[in-house]
């Protein structure tokens, strides 16, 4: 069904004729080409929406505006309706749809099969080999990042056939300790089967029982006197800890991906985690092009269908984790379904792991987004931004943002990082390790660290800033001010950067030094975006600094000087994590898994290590 008007789309006729059924329809403009795509339970209802008189968003409006014709299909059921959308979105890229540039599938690690010395290789494509996939990776790089942790842990071959069947001695891989050198026998088919066994039970998740057995094996080997094996063993159960305490792990088989979006103005980002065997494999960022989407929902509504759907060769996971609650999910559920011939379930509300997972993509999607925004190219507009919020004579070609960071008030750290109109200027970062204050007094911290930077800095050391960014209240910035008052430091405007109330970004309040007065900018402000960046940066460089000076002082600390620890619970750490250092490095969790220490004692020997 088509309506033409040359100057003004007469959409009271269009919709007078329109059907009532489920379908599918193309918004066109004047020059014939295709605007938007769009599906629907009821057409007429749905199209009818678009051209009320009140409540549509500006860029509703603007694509209300430039339609010339609309054309429906109609179609059997709302569910084929949503496939056939997504392959019209995919075929003609319309630009008021969401749009990925995404069509490759996704990698995956290949074990061989049916022969004595198997291969672990990198995969992309059709599954036509004899041996076992695992995956997908979201992207190369983890792919890679795993056959080389792989690579150093159990030594299996990645060379190609070709190579290994004419080697008459082992290669540089045998000599730097990578690969057993099969090739030329140097290890026994028995036991290479057994690396290629232990590489299968990581591969699927099962690290539990392969550090059992590696346990074992290298209690074993030390009552034998093989001290050189039950080394090896050590090694490969501290490396495989390392690995462990970075992911939050699934008991179980659970192939998810967790999806989270974040919008701001006219930016959006979509994080994906994706996890197979009930283990984090990955991660990966979109950045859509422009959609009618207002909300993170709308955003995964557009994002889901197209990601999965319009791309046949992804494989689709059995559970959807979403960061909101999605209107059509029982429709989309059903859609899933259809193209994979199981159910797929769609969830939002979730808990223990499964919501770490969800706070994990949450936060990424809101750092990638800042870091998207912020980017150099758009650096140079933000300082103008700024200029024009704050009424500045002159664009400020230089910030400074000071911040403090400390575990209840011990080992304080002060940073101070530097922008200029091309984005961070991390050669003049500056961190200070605060002594001699009362612990947690943040004003005295402050003050030392800004005596100290300034009074360098009119020395002659560096430059003064045009605009200097506390982050703190009204109080903080008080004594900013009287220090540069003290030491006689001229013409810096002075800014304070407080949370706000709902301590969310978008929502700080900024104060005017000179006048104490609040600064008022809105949420999509480039001016304002600008000073988050800032403030984040500063915040990131703090913690750092903090965590690497209490690293420092924990270093000196042993697992004997630790209360409650005796003989056997010292020797049960040891044959867990292999080594002392990896005990210092265990998280709360981690050492709750140890055989004999309870969650109160992993409390307590974590704040021992990190002087909490």
């Amino acid at each position: 069904m088509t309506h033409n008007s040359a100057d003004l789309f007469d959409h009271s006729r269009f919709l007078s004729n329109t059907t009532q059924q489920p379908g599918i329809y193309q918004m066109f403009g004047a020059d014939g080409a295709i605007l938007y795509v769009g599906k629907a339970k009821n057409l007429k209802a749905r199209l009818s929406s678009y051209f009320r008189k009140t409540g549509l968003t500006p860029k509703t409006q603007a694509l209300v505006s430039r339609i010339a014709r609309v054309e429906v299909t109609v179609t059997a059921s709302e569910t084929e309706a949503l496939i056939l959308e997504q392959n019209l979105i995919k075929s003609n890229r319309p630009p008021y749809n969401i749009l990925l540039r995404d069509d490759k599938s996704y990698p995956y690690i290949f074990i061989s099969s049916g022969e004595d010395y198997p291969r672990i290789s990198f995969h992309r494509g059709a599954k036509k080999k004899r041996g076992d996939y695992f995956g997908p990776f979201p992207n190369v790089g983890a792919v890679k990042e795993s056959l080389h942790f792989l690579q150093k842990t159990f030594r299996v071959r990645q060379c190609e056939d070709s190579v290994f069947k004419n080697r008459t001695r082992p290669c540089l891989q045998y000599q730097i300790k990578r690969c057993t050198a099969p090739c030329v026998e140097f290890i026994s088919p028995a036991d290479y089967k057994t690396d290629v066994y232990h590489t299968s039970l990581f591969l699927t998740g099962n690290a539990d029982k392969l550090l059992g057995e590696l346990a074992d094996k290298m209690d074993v080997a030390a009552q034998e006197l093989a001290f050189e094996k039950a080394a090896a063993y050590r090694d490969q159960i501290t490396a495989l800890r390392t690995v462990q305490s970075q992911q939050v792990i699934e008991e179980g088989n659970g192939d998810i991906d967790v999806i989270a979006a974040e919008m701001r103005a006219s930016a959006i980002c979509v994080h994906v985690l994706f996890i197979r065997q009930g283990r984090i494999l990955g991660s990966r960022s979109f950045y859509p092009s422009a959609t009618l989407a207002e909300t993170p929902a709308e955003i995964l509504a557009e994002f889901i269908p197209q990601f999965y759907l319009a791309n046949t060769g992804r494989e689709i996971p059995r559970e959807l984790i979403v960061g909101s609650q999605l209107e059509e999910v029982d429709l989309l559920s059903a859609a899933l379904q259809q193209a994979v011939g199981r159910q797929v379930l769609i969830n939002h509300q979730v808990r223990s792991h499964r919501a770490q997972w969800l706070q994990m993509a949450a936060t990424a999607a809101h750092q990638n987004l800042i870091a998207h925004i912020n980017n150099k190219k758009n650096s140079l507009d933000r300082f103008v931004a700024l200029q024009e919020a704050l009424n500045l004579d002159d664009t400020p070609q230089r910030m400074e943002c000071f911040d403090i960071s400390h575990s209840s008030g011990e080992l304080t750290v002060a940073s101070c990082v530097v922008f200029d109109t091309s984005g961070p200027l991390k050669s003049d970062y500056r961190r200070f390790n605060i002594d001699g204050i009362t612990p947690g007094d943040d004003y005295a911290a402050m003050e030392q660290a800004l005596t100290r930077r300034y009074t360098r800095l009119q020395n002659g050391e560096g430059k003064l800033p045009d605009i200097l960014l506390i982050d703190g209240g009204k109080g903080q910035l008080g004594k900013a001010k009287e220090v540069l008052a003290e030491l006689g430091v001229q013409n810096v405007l002075l800014i304070g950067v407080a949370k706000g109330s709902t301590r969310k970004a978008g929502f700080e309040t900024l104060f005017d030094g000179e006048t104490g007065a609040e600064i008022v900018l809105p949420g999509d402000s480039p001016a304002l975006h600008l000073i988050q960046h800032i403030r984040d940066e500063s915040h990131r460089f703090a913690i750092t600094g903090h965590k690497q000076r209490r690293d420092k002082k924990r270093k000196t600390s042993t697992l004997e000087d630790v209360p409650g620890i005796g003989a056997n619970r010292r020797r049960e750490l040891l044959r867990h994590f292999g080594g002392l250092h990896e005990v210092q490095n265990a998280s709360i969790n981690d050492l709750a898994r140890v055989n004999g220490i309870s969650q109160r004692l992993a409390e307590e020997i974590y704040a021992f290590f990190h002087n909490d």
